[in-house]
């Protein structure tokens, strides 16, 4: 990389303005912070699109997406596996070449934009009087300039849509939310031990009983239903970027006040990708008979570990395909996500979120280093005590493999990716401490709407 040095004096800078913005408690108007974000993204954009250094995969993979869509082909096949998700973010791509924009700044172009878009949305996700504190400091998080404008991955896209989703799922009034409202866990055991299993299931789906009344429309259920529609669009096009946003869906149904809103966002959050999926043909020029591939290459992970936490050190630090660690670890992050989603169950939906991600970036056998973006905004927007320990970890250690490695030839390289893919293993007990463990309980009010008689607060509650 040519401009080592400039970029990570840039981030340094504005990493340390970041800790001193929260030990300063400064609050800048909203549109300092955004101004602040795009002038560090579009410098460190212009610089890495004249470097003389490319990321493999942004040129060998993303790059041949777009091209394909110029050319009338489905981006997923014709990208030789380089694509493995809907080509939603390829079509900006072709749209962006097709302008005649050279791709070292088209490919790019479309997560820096995103990643702008993100700065007023944390804002949003935290509310009150700090969050224009928050923005700030996501405007000068070194992770998400690396990511957007070096890299040009496309995490900020799959992010800028699930943030949303939460703001638009959260709605109006106080910022901080409960969780389950009813302690589902304790009232099934409690049904079991007085009615057995099938008085417990007559009693739960029966007439009158909570699921009838949860599904009976309230007085605001056509603002509610819109509401959680939006939310399901908003989160099913973060699906369309990435299928990683599938961890956010617990929480911003959470954010939802009814089950018949949930129900409306479950609804929307699967066709937005369904329809990008049938209408290959119409805009990509793929066959129907090649619609099973296109599925089969999405759905195709292989087992390459040995980037990131314990798999190194089985790997002597190397990329290796472990198909026996890579399925240990993606069964021990299921395990550790449900254990997640019952211990958070009744925090705020953000902070649930939250865990959820922070407890897959410890127990994943996989990781690039542009996952590490996806807890940022919900960190920065509802900090923990450990938080800014994690970010400044998270942040070095990328850094360290954006900036530094990059100065070498490959045999260096791997030489030294080998000693710091076997350092990631001490930011896991950090990650783990930055999960909000004091807050695994709301003490907000449930939202009741105005005017909401007894089957609303029912409807609410479930």
């Amino acid at each position: 990389m040519d401009y080592a040095l400039l970029t990570g004096t840039v981030l340094v800078a504005g990493l340390v303005l970041a800790i001193v913005a929260q030990w300063r408690d400064w609050r800048p108007p909203l549109i300092v912070a955004v101004l602040v974000g795009v002038a560090v993204r579009v410098l460190i954009m212009c610089t890495s699109a004249v470097d003389t250094w490319q990321p493999v995969d942004f040129v060998e993979s993303f790059k041949p997406a777009g091209e394909a869509v110029l050319r009338g082909q489905d981006p997923v096949l014709a990208s030789n596996g380089g694509w493995h998700f809907l080509p939603t973010i390829p079509y900006v791509y072709g749209i962006l070449l097709w302008l005649g924009i050279p791709w070292e700044y088209a490919g790019r172009l479309v997560t820096v934009v995103a990643d702008i878009v993100l700065i007023p949305l944390v804002a949003k996700l935290a509310g009150g009087p700090k969050a224009s504190l928050r923005a700030l400091q996501y405007a000068l998080n070194p992770l998400a300039v690396l990511i957007a404008g070096v890299h040009g991955q496309v995490e900020p896209v799959a992010l800028v849509f699930g943030v949303a989703a939460f703001v638009v799922a959260r709605g109006p009034g106080d910022p901080d939310r409960p969780g389950m409202v009813t302690d589902v866990v304790a009232r099934l055991r409690h049904g079991l031990a007085a009615h057995g299993v099938g008085g417990s299931i007559a009693r739960v789906l029966g007439r009158g009983g909570p699921l009838h009344n949860a599904l009976l429309p309230g007085p605001d259920d056509r603002a509610q239903l819109k509401r959680g529609a939006l939310a399901g669009v908003l989160m099913g096009l973060a699906l369309c970027a990435k299928s990683w946003p599938i961890w956010l869906i617990p929480g911003m149904l959470l954010l939802l006040p009814t089950l018949r809103s949930r129900i409306a966002a479950l609804f929307t959050t699967g066709l937005v990708p369904l329809f990008f999926l049938v209408t290959l043909p119409v805009f990509a020029g793929t066959s129907l008979q090649q619609i099973p591939a296109v599925i089969d290459t999405i759905r195709d992970i292989r087992p390459i570990v040995g980037e990131w936490g314990y798999t190194p050190w089985f790997t002597g630090g190397d990329w290796a395909l472990r198909p026996d660690l890579a399925s240990f670890g993606t069964n021990l992050i299921y395990v550790s996500v449900i254990a997640v989603i019952l211990l958070w169950r009744r925090a705020d939906p953000i902070d649930l979120t939250t865990a959820i991600l922070l407890v897959f970036m410890v127990m994943t056998p996989r990781l690039g280093a542009q996952y590490l973006l996806w807890f940022m905004p919900f960190l920065i927007a509802r900090p923990t005590k450990f938080a800014w320990p994690a970010i400044v970890g998270v942040c070095l250690w990328s850094g360290y493999g954006y900036l530094y490695m990059t100065q070498f030839d490959v045999n260096t390289w791997w030489m030294l990716h080998s000693y710091w893919s076997r350092a990631s293993i001490v930011l896991l007990p950090i990650l783990a401490l930055a999960m909000p463990w004091g807050r695994r309980v709301s003490t907000a009010p449930a939202p009741v709407p105005a005017g909401a008689g007894t089957a609303t607060t029912a409807t609410s509650s479930a």
